[in-house]
């Protein structure tokens, strides 16, 4: 399954090149939207000179640090993918970070961030792709010590620009799963002009 994700992305990322486009998102607005809100997770709870590790779990090319750079937080970053050519490219524009392809070979971070992860399962089945879900989600739980956050694409899109190949999510089915198994600090964000919805979980 995620050899198909990665051949998905890879491929993205050889036809657009390190922008919005090659990691499948429609263009930077809505890409600094998203940001904003999964870094919620630290933002509402850290000082602005805090200091802090993050994960950021399917990092793509590395877009997320250039929204870090308009927030004062030191932040100890690493970038997580499981596409080579992503990797790649988030290595050349951004030397001085980590970048690596396994989540489990480096310590627990603070925070754990993934954007998009969770929204082309192609041709897997729902109860198929909703395990996955949850199976990463554990394994996000086991590596953040103050909190994790993530985006999905939500149920309520309109139907006619919903496509196949894309896991439209029950949000309220993923806010109560996150209850039951993380933490009872759990936000459910579903108010911003975008067809998704960010859960954050903290300790």
């Amino acid at each position: 399954m995620e050899d198909q994700v990665a051949r998905y992305y890879s491929l993205k990322v050889e036809q657009y090149g390190a922008t919005s486009q090659g990691v499948d998102w429609n263009g930077e607005d809505s890409q600094y939207q998203r940001f904003y809100h999964l870094s919620k997770v630290f933002l509402d709870v850290e000082d602005a000179i805090a200091s802090f590790s993050l994960i950021d779990f399917g990092c793509g090319y590395g877009a997320y640090l250039d929204f870090l750079k308009s927030i004062p937080h030191n932040i100890a970053y690493i970038g997580i993918d499981i596409s080579e050519p992503m990797l790649k490219h988030a290595k050349e524009k951004y030397p001085a970070h980590e970048f690596g392809d396994d989540i489990n070979a480096y310590d627990a971070a603070d925070y754990t961030i993934a954007s998009g992860v969770f929204n082309v399962r192609q041709k897997v089945g729902d109860a198929e792709w909703l395990s996955y879900i949850h199976d990463t989600l554990h394994q996000m739980n086991a590596v953040s010590k103050k909190g994790f956050s993530f985006n999905v694409l939500t149920s309520f899109s309109d139907e006619e620009f919903k496509r196949d190949y894309l896991y439209y999510a029950n949000p309220m089915a993923l806010f109560e799963y996150c209850k039951t198994h993380f933490s009872k600090d759990v936000a459910l964000l579903h108010d911003y002009q975008l067809y998704e919805f960010t859960i954050i979980v903290r300790k």
